[in-house]
């Protein structure tokens, strides 16, 4: 049989493993999650009924059991459960505070990015503003508050800039420290293979530093929604933070430990999304880490 005789190859595609086995290992991932909330929340409902005291002088007989909490938690989302002036409230709340994070976490962003680049590939730059910015990273968000109250007024504006402030020198540092940890041979490869010095930086630095950008996010994000409460407290009547400043002053427990679910849920859902973003922003490249 010649060459010319033989059959034509049969081409076979088989589907990549990693979508033959995402939704398991997704469906695994929910498994082994589900547990330890169902843990805590037994030992949350047996520890109210008991009367524990747990270190740092916690009294749980003060708290309200899950089963209440739950209960106001699906008045507060819909309505029509304990029917007092927070029912049916959740989302105008949750809308003002993604806003006002939003809005601190991206302007974080936008100035931190940039400025970590410069800093990271510029010895002189480094120089010039680590001193300073090491200096006021340390400054607590909540020394901050009373200032912007003062020099910035009531309302959105002071919140988003204490939103700013939490999350602008996480990016930073991760940046910085991301582009100074370029290997120096990565570079040389790319000069050897001709890409010129103004390519260099999106080309060969922002790729190699992605995970390091992407990590300082994250921690930004959810820092971002840490210091949400305390700039709701004050001077504002619509927000998750406000919503338990009204529940503190009014001793109810039930509706303070409701939201502050809610700010956990918000925050790994926020977190999530970023994620998927960059997941499709970096399409498959190994990007991520």
């Amino acid at each position: 049989m010649t060459a010319l005789d033989a059959p034509p190859a049969v081409r076979t595609t088989e589907a990549p493993p990693d979508s033959r086995w995402r939704f398991p290992d997704r469906a695994l991932t929910v498994l082994w999650a589900l547990p330890v909330p169902l843990v805590l929340g037994l030992l949350w409902d047996r520890g109210v009924e008991g009367a524990w005291t747990l270190p740092f002088g916690i009294q749980m007989q003060f708290l309200p059991t899950p089963y209440e909490v739950a209960r106001r938690s699906a008045d507060l989302a819909f309505g029509g459960v304990i029917g007092d002036t927070y029912s049916g409230t959740l989302w105008l709340h949750l809308y003002a505070s993604t806003l006002r994070v939003v809005q601190g976490f991206l302007f974080a962003a936008a100035v931190a990015i940039p400025l970590g680049i410069v800093m990271g590939r510029s010895r002189l730059v480094y120089r010039m503003l680590e001193p300073t910015i090491n200096l006021v990273r340390p400054i607590p968000v909540t020394a901050w508050a009373p200032l912007s109250l003062l020099i910035i007024g009531f309302g959105d504006r002071s919140t988003i800039f204490l939103v700013f402030l939490a999350a602008v020198f996480s990016i930073l540092l991760n940046t910085i420290a991301g582009v100074r940890a370029v290997p120096k041979r990565l570079l040389e490869a790319a000069a050897m293979l001709g890409t010129p010095p103004a390519h260099t930086l999106y080309k060969v630095v922002l790729p190699a530093a992605v995970p390091s950008i992407v990590s300082g996010l994250r921690i930004a994000l959810g820092l971002s929604w840490v210091i949400l409460v305390v700039g709701e407290t004050v001077g504002i009547r619509i927000g998750l933070g406000a919503l338990i400043t009204q529940a503190r002053e009014q001793s109810r427990t039930d509706l303070i430990i409701a939201v502050m679910i809610v700010i956990g849920l918000a925050g790994f859902v926020a977190d999530r999304l970023l994620m998927l973003l960059v997941e499709l922003v970096a399409g498959r490249r190994p990007l991520l880490p």
